[in-house]
């Protein structure tokens, strides 16, 4: 075996016990990490270095060409973006399957906030991975029978936030190379910082700097056509957010309704959701071609589904904004980000949704004792020389990239 595999397999070793360590001592459900930690060495197992993969005369072309497409990608995250890429995306896994995990997202009928899972390392996040659809969706199911509102959604890529060595998997591959970049941006994104218990802030930031990324990437070496189709993809996908951001309003309006029942409160979701449906469909009716919200619209919507896509996105204008403050400058914003990531929770959100005055406030709150205070634990940020966080965290639903 080479010696890289050895470390690989103790590497992987060490993580698998420690989990089941931790799993031992807070009594989780020890089936599920067994076949999280079974999933992550089927992965690992079925990894090739792209050198190899691309001097293989019985590799398909368009399969080379991808592969070179994203060494150029991991090359531009690295010295364009400032990334870390800790060994990533220097291999290559073909999983024969449509998608890497499969997340299960729940939500009280009348509750906007999703159901949260704690896990050792990663803390607690919105969602909980299979890497078997079947048992997905057997979960979700009794999670149903429970009266939650529940999706599942098929996830192309994750991160192991620097643990693992992070392959390209081929259930992304075959995406169009400006998804590939945006994901691969995303999920060195998640290296680069990642908060525990604070799902919306890590997808949020993570979204925010694969749009950036993307665009910069392209500016160097995309085509004329593909900063085109970029943009007019990225309008839509404005567009499809503003739509869930009212629909989101209108509920949370009613759901705190005191004057509704319970049956007149599931008559007006019904008539939201449906409004959100219709809106959709006519802008669609503008659109030429594959959007990729098929998925979203197809089948029924429900609170889970609509908290899946937009816990990617309620972060993403104050992130935008914060970005805007540092002129654009990525170091900048990392440090500022990281600054937010040591606030208190509501705090740190409160500050990142604030709409007035971010500008003015930003200096004078950098100045304050708490962020003194709040400088010295460094173990739930991760920066390019800082630690790296051990477990395993899952990404993006299929229809929204």
């Amino acid at each position: 075996m080479p010696r890289k595999r050895i470390g690989l397999a103790w590497h992987c070793i060490g993580f698998a016990s420690v989990l089941l360590g931790a799993c031992a001592l807070s009594g989780c459900a020890l089936p599920y990490y067994t076949q999280a930690i079974g999933g992550e060495i089927g992965i690992m197992r079925a990894e090739r270095p792209i050198a190899r993969v691309l001097a293989d005369p019985t590799t398909p072309a368009a399969l080379k060409e991808r592969l070179r497409y994203v060494l150029t990608v991991r090359r531009f995250a690295r010295d364009r973006l400032g990334l870390p890429l800790h060994g990533d995306y220097r291999e290559y896994a073909d999983l024969h399957r449509p998608y890497a995990v499969w997340n299960v997202f729940a939500a009280r009928p009348f509750r906007l906030a999703l159901k949260r899972w704690c896990f050792p390392f990663a803390g607690c996040v919105a969602y909980r991975g299979y890497f078997s659809r079947q048992a997905a969706l057997h979960y979700a199911r009794g999670l149903k029978r429970r009266g939650y509102d529940v999706f599942v959604g098929g996830v192309p890529a994750f991160a192991t936030l620097g643990y693992l060595r992070d392959p390209v998997l081929s259930t992304f591959i075959g995406y169009g190379r400006t998804t590939i970049a945006h994901i691969i941006f995303h999920e060195l994104g998640h290296d680069l910082i990642y908060v525990r218990n604070a799902t919306t802030f890590d997808e949020s930031f993570a979204d925010t700097l694969a749009a950036v990324g993307v665009r910069r990437f392209l500016r160097h070496e995309g085509t004329a056509g593909e900063r085109a189709a970029y943009r007019r993809r990225r309008a839509r996908h404005e567009e499809v957010v503003a739509l869930m951001r009212a629909c989101r309003t209108r509920l949370a309006r009613l759901y705190a309704d005191p004057a509704l029942n319970a049956r007149e409160r599931a008559r007006a979701k019904r008539a939201a959701f449906e409004a959100l449906r219709r809106g959709f469909l006519g802008l669609a009716r503008d659109w030429h071609g594959d959007h990729g919200y098929g998925g979203f619209f197809r089948g029924p919507l429900n609170n889970a589904l609509l908290g899946a896509y937009m816990s990617y996105e309620s972060l993403v204008p104050a992130f935008r904004r914060l970005l805007v403050l540092e002129d654009g400058d990525l170091p900048a914003f990392f440090r500022a980000v990281r600054w937010y990531a040591r606030l208190p929770a509501p705090l740190r959100d409160r500050e990142l949704r604030s709409r007035r005055g971010l500008v003015e406030r930003l200096p004078a709150l950098q100045q304050t004792k708490a962020r003194r205070a709040l400088q010295r634990p460094r173990e739930h940020v991760m920066g390019t020389q800082g630690p790296r966080l051990t477990g395993p965290v899952e990404h993006r639903p299929h229809d929204q990239t």
